[in-house]
């Protein structure tokens, strides 16, 4: 195999393969996707319902049905790719090292890197819930995979922790498969997934979402035989007195997504507290000149038109740096977040000539009626009304071209109250 490529993309799934097709199409033709699965699509290839796309197509789509319009997109242009393919390490010089059941171990240089490995589930060991270990405990994508990859259910009494995207999903799966899902508990105030799921997973199946509540005990020895819900105080301690009991055999697992930023710790690229990805510029370029990053190693995004929006100006900036065209950060300007905002991204824009920047945020609490706001030095750059706004789903907001070049100092972007 060679040993030099232009653009090395790590990550097979909706961002790597969106990224494949802009780098090509922005003049990139040495092009290679690494996927650690069978098979190219990422997590698409479990998402068997509907919704996809609907931003992005204007229709709706399967998991797999979009991920093969990229996939197709990806084979048109004799793009490279290796699956079963694990990448092990990556160096700020971008010499990316892997290994695969053909080739072994093996080292490829890339003149610009890709980073789109996802995000991985966070399981129940990081929640330190009481009681013993038996049988029936899964988190919502494991329990997904298995229902609808391998044709297996993990249980017919289900209580759901957590309001994520995914356990909402499973919430209506299960139902749909004959389970009987007692409830879905969250542990804050609001729920994390769309409105949109709350409303066709849960509403419409009569499935009680218990806000501001936990799991504070899983029973059962060999097999999972039931769990305690308690309410929690606006500290998060569960309430003496407020316990409730189900019986369930299953318990999944819904409590968040952790960027997969094992190779991009490794080499030494800074991570943002507010994302758990790379702090970046608007182009999703790292400090490490010609690494980049997208999708939900970056960011975990409720939308995969997101994703592949985010993926394309990743992979067309690293075809540019990779063709000698790369940008110089030499004017930028931070960018954080303010009141009622939990992060935002990009953490650096460059003030710079047709350089007009959409910012995502996302915000800490359900408001209504407000603005957000983009400032800098007592100025608005930008401004957008919301009826309402979410911490489930993720904000932008555009800031032109004429007011970045106005921006004196560092952007703060909030949301205020009308």
């Amino acid at each position: 195999m060679k040993r030099e490529y232009q653009v090395v993309i790590v990550g097979g799934g909706p961002a790597g393969l969106a990224a494949a097709v802009r780098a090509y199409d922005k003049g990139a033709r040495d092009i290679l996707i690494l996927e650690r699965e069978a098979r190219l699509g990422g997590i698409l290839n479990q998402c068997i319902h509907n919704g996809f796309g609907l931003t992005r197509f204007r229709e709706s789509l399967t998991g797999p049905e979009y991920a093969r319009r990229f996939e197709r997109e990806v084979r048109a242009r004799g793009i490279a790719a290796m699956t079963d393919t694990t990448v092990l390490s990556l160096t700020r010089d971008r010499e990316v090292t892997a290994v695969n059941p053909e080739e072994g171990v093996f080292t490829v240089r890339a003149g610009a890197v890709v980073l789109a490995m996802g995000c991985r589930e966070r399981s129940r060991g990081a929640l330190n819930v009481p009681g013993t270990r038996p049988a029936g405990i899964y988190s919502a994508g494991t329990a997904q995979k298995y229902v609808n990859v391998k044709g297996y259910m993990p249980g017919k009494e289900v209580v759901i922790l957590g309001s994520g995207d995914i356990g909402l999903i499973m919430a209506r799966r299960m139902t749909l498969e004959g389970a009987k899902v007692r409830a879905v508990c969250e542990i804050m105030p609001h729920s994390s997934g769309l409105r949109r799921n709350i409303a066709q997973c849960l509403d419409d199946f009569g499935i009680p979402l218990y806000l501001n509540h936990t799991i504070t005990k899983i029973e059962g020895e060999k097999r999972v035989t039931g769990v305690v819900v308690s309410e929690v105080d606006e500290n998060r301690q569960p309430v003496p007195g407020t316990e409730m009991h189900f019986d369930c055999d299953t318990v999944l697992f819904s409590v968040g997504l952790i960027p997969e930023n094992e190779l991009t710790k490794s080499a030494g690229i800074p991570l943002s507290p507010g994302t758990r990805g790379a702090v970046v510029y608007e182009n999703r370029e790292t400090d490490a000149p010609g690494i980049f990053a997208c999708g939900n190693v970056l960011q975990v995004h409720d939308l995969v038109d997101f994703v592949s929006e985010e993926a394309e100006i990743a992979g067309g900036a690293a075809a540019d740096f990779a063709l000698g065209k790369g940008v110089e950060h030499g004017d930028a300007v931070g960018c954080r977040n303010g009141q009622d905002v939990t992060y935002v991204l990009p953490q650096r824009i460059d003030r710079r000539p047709g350089n007009s920047v959409k910012v995502f945020f996302r915000v800490a609490r359900e408001m209504r009626n407000c603005r957000a706001v983009a400032e800098s030095g007592g100025k608005v750059l930008a401004e957008r009304r919301r009826r309402i706004v979410v911490p489930g789903e993720m904000e932008t907001l555009l800031i032109p071209e004429e007011k970045l070049a106005e921006a004196d100092g560092e952007i703060v972007v909030r949301i205020a109250e009308d």
